[in-house]
């Protein structure tokens, strides 16, 4: 009988580099999805009465109270995503918010850029899911 023994010399390093990996991912992962958010949620604080004009124009009831609740979405929702603080609800919220906005606002798929925007939205939204499923790992 063969006596086999494992080469452990390639083991910690591939371990260590996986656990860097697994540690420092998950929040290059939640940068990259709240970075949208909070550009989006800045441009609507940069000009409150285009973004209300645009809330009005798909028929949405009282924008005023709509742009405040998509500012404190986008902007807070990205910053906590960022932090790693309650990932999971914040994430929920914000694929929510996501999907909404995909139904509300881009729902015109006949045009390819809303046809774009749709999915690209509803895509998000899939990531948010899979934080609120696997919540902030490690990072």
């Amino acid at each position: 009988m063969t006596n086999i023994t494992a080469n452990t010399n390639t083991i910690p390093a591939t371990s260590n580099r996986a656990d860097a990996l697994e540690a420092w991912l998950p929040l290059v992962g939640r940068v990259l999805i709240a970075a949208i958010f909070i550009l989006s949620g800045l441009s609507k604080i940069a000009d409150p009465a285009g973004s209300m004009a645009y809330i009005a124009s798909v028929g949405l009831p009282l924008p005023a109270v709509a742009l405040a609740g998509a500012i404190v979405v986008e902007v807070v929702g990205g910053a906590l995503l960022i932090s790693g603080y309650k990932v999971r609800a914040v994430a929920t919220v914000i694929a929510l918010f996501s999907l909404a906005t995909a139904v509300f606002f881009h729902n015109d798929l006949a045009d390819q850029n809303q046809f774009i925007h749709f999915f690209k939205n509803i895509a998000i939204a899939g990531g948010l899911l899979q934080i609120v499923v696997f919540g902030k790992a490690r990072g």
